[in-house]
């Protein structure tokens, strides 16, 4: 492997960091889904900059999706690896026979609006009018159509729900008037609301909802449960480090967004390094509102428990061993 004799002070710190950095040649690739570049999965991308998936072995490539519903359709085809999926797609792919399971919820709630015109200013406004969401399927179309449906509203009829892509998308089909309403993820909602756009539903508070999922199947847990523990680890170390080091994750979110506004940078990274969860359990009370949600189509979810969609091994292994807790020690 080295072309000569290492100095002995080299291989003693060489073999130190062993179980920490692993060679190219041994790393495990893997593909992993993004449904959106967005706040809510930038964890994904600040663990890829920070090197963290080659500490724990892996070489790790994101793959940008529209949408938790195309990425589920690529992680139950086995396209990507893992995936941050929503809770009712993981649900209804579940009860249509796929092997789709839960190892992590690691939001308490979901980050986002639906931001409207300022004539909009109550739910009965939506009468006639046309959402914005990334695609069908997707995170924003089943917050949209939860609240709907709470408020009221029938989503099918009384208004319009299109697909349109990412936020950027979204905003500028929103300030053309192409749609009067859309679903934006931060910072893009803070920029729609400096363009006189108003919220009209707070998703955060509205709606109890575990959020920003790690998703996989039980078929690869199967397989390969190192690979799925390495990541998990990775994926983890991310969070922790993603709170700690708020230069270099404002670097990622101005590199992902595209952002030059230091302020919203960092607005960002307070607001999602504060609700980020250290020890990610899968949030099995949280999922009530997802079964409401999917009864609508398959009233039989009703059937099961919620442990059948979760796996809470791996980040039970990672906290009782410690792991979790030596990443908020340094």
């Amino acid at each position: 492997m080295f072309s000569r004799p290492l100095p002995m002070r080299w291989l003693l710190a060489f073999l130190v960091m062993l179980p920490l950095s692993v060679s190219a040649q041994s790393r495990k690739r893997l593909h992993v889904g993004v449904p959106a570049v967005s706040m809510g999965n930038m964890i994904i991308f600040f663990t890829k900059e920070a090197k963290i998936y080659e500490k724990h072995g892996l070489d790790a490539e994101p793959v940008v999706m529209s949408g938790s519903g195309i990425a589920s359709r690529a992680l139950i085809a086995g396209s990507v690896t893992i995936s941050p999926i929503t809770t009712p797609a993981v649900m209804s792919a579940v009860l249509a026979g796929s092997d789709m399971v839960i190892l992590a919820h690691t939001m308490p709630g979901v980050i986002q609006s639906l931001m409207v015109r300022p004539d909009i200013k109550r739910a009965e406004d939506l009468k006639g009018k046309v959402v914005g969401v990334t695609t069908f399927g997707s995170l924003g179309d089943f917050l949209v159509r939860y609240l709907a449906k709470q408020k009221g509203l029938n989503p099918d009829k009384d208004f319009a729900l299109r697909q349109i892509g990412a936020d950027p998308e979204r905003f500028i089909s929103l300030r053309q008037g192409t749609i009067q309403a859309a679903t934006l993820s931060h910072p893009t909602f803070i920029l729609a609301q400096r363009a006189g756009f108003q919220v009209l539903w707070d998703f955060f508070k509205d709606v109890e909802y575990p959020w920003s999922e790690i998703a996989t199947t039980r078929t690869l847990i199967k397989q390969d449960r190192d690979l799925v523990m390495r990541y998990m680890r990775a994926h983890l170390e991310g969070i922790a480090r993603f709170k700690q080091e708020p230069e270099l994750a404002k670097k990622v979110i101005k590199k992902m967004l595209r952002l030059d506004d230091e302020s919203l940078a960092q607005e960002s990274w307070e607001l999602f390094a504060k609700h980020r969860r250290a020890a990610p359990y899968p949030n099995i009370k949280g999922m009530k509102t997802s079964y409401e949600y999917v009864s609508q189509t398959r009233p039989d979810v009703w059937k099961h428990k919620p442990e059948e969609f979760v796996d809470s091994s791996f980040v039970e292994e990672l906290d009782k061993s410690g792991f979790i807790k030596k990443l908020y020690e340094k």
